[in-house]
Formats: structure tokens, C-alpha cells, sequence
């Protein structure tokens, strides 16, 4: 239950963090909505959420192994379904997800100043 707490916290603090860059580029509350789904359904259908990454065309794999939510459904499945696999290993998704939070939330700690002022 650990895990699956970690892992999405660890989903739910990137995707805020990356709602947030995106107010932080934008000056309406309209374009931000608009942006924000122009942004979310891709990584939704660019992610083995639902199908497996061996079943896509390769330039769509590329995509789906720099996706945040690839890895945070790599790990549900692998602790929440009976009998569930990890493809990358649940040790190395929670690492890979600590990254991504810390390298976005630096992102987003140079961009909020600006918008700030």
C-alpha cells in the first residue's frame, strides 16, 4: 500500500507541477484550459495505459518512454493486479518519477518569478 501511495503522489505532484508551468506561460484562465487538455489527452493515449508500448509504432514509443504516466501505470499494475508485471522494474519507476518531479519542479521554480512580479 506504501508503494502505491508513493507512486501516485509522485504522479499527482508532476502533473500539478506541470499544470503550473502551464500558468505560468499563459494569461488567461481559457487558454490555460485549452492548453492543459491539448497537453493531458496526448499523454494519456502516448502512455501503456491502454495498450502495451510493444504494440505502437516506434515513434510513438519514444514518446511514451519520456512520459510521466507510462511509469505511473507501469508500477500500479505491477502492485495493484494479481499477477501483475513490472516491464521496467518497480524500484526503477518510483527513481525515474523522483527525476522527473525534481527536475519539473526546478523548471517551475524559475518560471513562477515571473509571473509573480
Amino acid at each position: 500500500m506504501l508503494i502505491v501511495i508513493s507512486v501516485v503522489l509522485l504522479g499527482a505532484a508532476i502533473f500539478s507541477t506541470l499544470s503550473l508551468m502551464i500558468a505560468c506561460m499563459v494569461k488567461t484562465r481559457e487558454r490555460f484550459m485549452g492548453i492543459g487538455q491539448m497537453v493531458t489527452m496526448p499523454l494519456f493515449f502516448a502512455s501503456n495505459a491502454i495498450y502495451p508500448i510493444e504494440m505502437m509504432p516506434g515513434w510513438l514509443q519514444i514518446i511514451s518512454y519520456g512520459n510521466p504516466l507510462t511509469y505511473v501505470v507501469d508500477a500500479l499494475r505491477a502492485v495493484m493486479v494479481v499477477g501483475g508485471s513490472s516491464e521496467f522494474g518497480v524500484a526503477f519507476d518510483l527513481a525515474l518519477l523522483t527525476v522527473m518531479m525534481v527536475a519539473l519542479i526546478i523548471v517551475a521554480g524559475r518560471l513562477y518569478p515571473r509571473v509573480a512580479r
